[in-house]
């Protein structure tokens, strides 16, 4: 395919996830030249002509792709604007066959739908003109447009000659259907993206929403799966999204419930542990150091989570914003609490990579350095460590800039309780019995909503979490939490599973009864 005015040849390497291939385009290949196999060589590169290359390649070259293989698909999902030149490269194959322009643009729409993924501008980033004709050349001729048509379908004010092209007003305007990935998220799309639909009132923009979920049995730990097979009857997994599936929850006896979340944070505790004690030798630091990561986490006490991509949004600097008051939580020998952290910050995110020197910080004082743990090299496998062995979940990021958000719902899973600001998934999911919620609410000072939310997340912490958890019966059970993980599980196992997402998505956003 033509990018940067010469041809890049791709080659295809095809995985079999389960019953489901999936394919993967390499420009590393030796026709290509040193900078366009760099092409797909990394994610979230720096350079803004590679990363409109990366596009490129993904929503053009995925289109030649399956065409190549004799694949037609009837349904082309974009998630997020990376691929929102696909449809574009759709229409241009119709044009080919015959068609006029405006009979395959709207094929090409009749094919697509469109899924955004974030509220933070940094997800929606823009292109200048001269970026647009580097990379992409004469591309928008090929597709039937002139350079000027080609800029209108990314830009919200079209005639604006100085705005740039965007790729999710292209993936919203190629779509039959758009959709955010939470209630809320799609009231904010909605307010976003309004000024592409000029005649419309916000409330009435066509975007919706599809809340995401999480696939079960990847994030489930085997000791839950094992103790909720023998309650919730046989192929379970298989009735995940159907609420009644869930009720047998309520008969499982609080012993059982409780000794499988000690078993999960034991196994965690010990993980940690070993992770503290290497990543503090190979940082090289001092003996004593490294001793209190082996002999301080306790595999009875109160685990708290965090685990995010580091961006400014996420907002994991709450957790030490009053170092003082957390000190006061992991210093209780009476009710000991401990927090294992973990995350990567984009290299270009100078406030995430900030907010991570502050944790290493925190983590080396008097109070926190046998208490706290960050974990190193954050993966998908510490990611089902810690949504397994965690006992509380946080997550505090900036509302509205939470999309969905699907650690929590992982951490629910395995009798996690969740913490949360009202932003993303918990705006819907919470009730007042399945965990605890901060309040969504928008402030424009965010200094001060910062501080509010960090005293909120520690009021809470110290007057409801922590007493409760610690509240034992004369059989060393904690009733009052062990109801809270019922209603969790009972509530959230349904609503944010996979399998519920997928129908949501066949029913109403695919509609393949109608599709062609």
């Amino acid at each position: 395919m033509p990018l940067r005015g010469r041809d890049v040849v791709v080659q295809v390497w095809r995985l079999d996830i389960g019953r489901t291939p999936l394919y993967l385009l390499d420009a590393q290949r030796p026709e290509n030249s040193p900078i366009d196999q760099w092409i797909t060589s990394r994610l979230y590169v720096a350079d803004r002509p590679t990363r409109l290359a990366q596009y490129a390649l993904l929503g053009i070259g995925s289109m030649r792709v399956l065409h190549a293989m004799g694949l037609d698909p009837c349904v082309v999902h974009l998630n997020e604007g990376h691929a929102a030149l696909a449809p574009l490269e759709m229409a241009r194959s119709e044009m080919a066959l015959g068609r006029s322009r405006h009979e395959a643009f709207t094929a090409a729409r009749e094919r697509t739908v469109f899924t955004t993924h974030t509220p933070v501008s940094a997800g929606n980033e823009g292109y200048d003109v001269s970026e647009i004709v580097e990379v992409l050349g004469d591309y928008p001729e090929q597709a039937g447009l002139d350079l000027e048509g080609f800029l209108h379908l990314g830009r919200t004010r079209p005639d604006n000659p100085h705005e740039q092209f965007v790729m999710t007003p292209l993936g919203i305007k190629m779509s039959r259907s758009r959709n955010g990935v939470s209630r809320r998220h799609g009231e904010v799309a909605r307010q976003m993206w309004q000024s592409l639909f000029p005649e419309r009132p916000a409330d009435t923009v066509p975007i919706g929403h599809v809340t995401n979920g999480v696939h079960v049995p990847t994030w489930m730990a085997p000791r839950m799966r094992e103790l909720l097979d023998r309650y919730l009857g046989a192929g379970w997994e298989g009735r995940a999204a159907e609420p009644e599936t869930w009720r047998g929850v309520d008969d499982i006896p609080d012993s059982e419930l409780w000794a499988v979340r000690n078993a999960l944070r034991s196994e965690f505790v010990q993980h940690v542990r070993e992770r503290s004690v290497a990543n503090r030798l190979a940082r090289d630091e001092p003996r004593w150091y490294v001793e209190a990561a082996e002999h301080g986490f306790d595999e009875h006490a109160l685990t708290f989570g965090f685990a995010r991509r580091l961006a400014g949004y996420k907002r994991i600097q709450l957790l030490t914003l009053d170092a003082q008051r957390a000190s006061s939580v992991l210093e209780n020998k009476d009710r000991p609490a401990q927090m294992v952290l973990a995350g990567k910050a984009h290299p270009q995110d100078e406030e995430g990579k900030h907010a991570a020197q502050g944790l290493f910080t925190f983590e080396r004082g008097p109070a926190a350095m046998s208490r706290v743990a960050f974990l190193d090299n954050y993966s998908l496998a510490t990611a089902d460590h810690m949504v397994a062995g965690c006992d509380v979940w946080i997550n505090v990021p900036r509302p509205p800039l939470e999309a969905s958000g699907t650690s929590g719902m992982k951490s629910a899973l395995n009798g996690g309780l969740n913490v949360s600001v009202l932003d993303g998934w918990w705006a819907e999911a919470y009730n007042g019995t399945n965990g605890w919620a901060i309040p969504g609410d928008i402030l424009f000072d965010h200094a001060m909503q910062d501080s509010r939310d960090a005293a909120t997340l520690f009021d809470i912490i110290e007057h409801e979490v922590v007493p409760l958890f610690y509240q034992r019966d004369e059989h060393g059970i904690p009733r009052g939490w062990v109801e809270r993980m019922r209603a969790s599980l009972r509530t959230n196992g349904p609503r944010f599973s996979a399998a519920r997402m997928m129908r949501d998505y066949v029913r109403d956003v695919y509609n393949l009864t109608a599709s062609r």
